[in-house]
């Protein structure tokens, strides 16, 4: 689905500005990947600690990816840009990733919130922090898993039969299961077995696999990115 600039050096139609293992720019690159949207990728190294010129300019605010631009024009937020890709490139002939049903549409986007703002947090609590903190950290974290887990139910998908919106919202977090795992030393299948069984079936999705790195590879990294030892 990648594509390269034009022979002339002219930006695509449609690119993301992204960090190949940055969890809220796959949610971008997966819904693309879903819709059949070309699109070309241009790597934003998060390691880096200066934000390149193109970011700068095409997200003033918070200088932060991802980015999508369309026609020269940048969207940001990646849930917002999810939702953006399902307007434009969704229909009643391709995949719609948010349902239809307006208190269903209502749902999706209140638990895309409770990850945005609640999982993602703790998640970094639990990593970064050491003793008392960290074993609280993670029982809160387990928690809110479960409380995914509750939403998921016996559905193959978030949203029933078909993968949509939610799921690519959270995927990209299940590359940090193994590093929940290590760093908490618990076993996640026992502790979520229908969430871990809902990871497996996202990974057979090709838009998906192409994306998400490995979980061990995510880890080391971001023991790295912390400086945890």
């Amino acid at each position: 689905m990648e594509k390269d600039m034009d022979a002339g050096g002219q930006m695509s139609e449609v690119s993301c500005v992204d960090f190949w293992c940055n969890e809220f720019g796959m949610r971008v690159r997966i819904a693309l990947r879903e819709l059949g949207v070309p699109f070309e990728y241009i790597e934003e190294d998060l390691r880096v600690r200066e934000r390149s010129d193109l970011v700068r300019r095409m997200n003033p605010v918070h200088r932060s990816i991802p980015i999508l631009i369309h026609h020269g024009r940048p969207v940001c937020g990646s849930i917002n840009i999810v939702e953006y890709i399902d307007e434009v490139w969704g229909g009643e002939e391709t995949t719609r990733l948010l349902p239809n049903n307006p208190a269903d549409r209502a749902d999706a986007r209140f638990w895309a919130d409770f990850i945005d703002h609640k999982v993602f947090s703790t998640q970094t609590r639990f990593i970064t922090s050491k003793g008392e903190e960290k074993d609280a950290a993670k029982e809160e974290l387990v928690q809110q898993l479960k409380s995914l887990e509750e939403v998921l139910g016996d559905k193959t998908f978030f949203s029933g039969d078909e993968f949509g919106f939610l799921d690519v919202l959270f995927i990209p977090f299940s590359s940090m299961f193994y590093g929940y795992e290590q760093h908490g030393a618990f076993d996640l299948e026992v502790e979520c077995p229908r969430l871990t069984r809902w990871e497996k079936r996202c990974k057979q999705r090709e838009s998906v696999s192409e994306v998400l790195p490995d979980g061990k590879f995510q880890y080391d990294l971001h023991k790295v990115f912390y400086g945890i030892e």
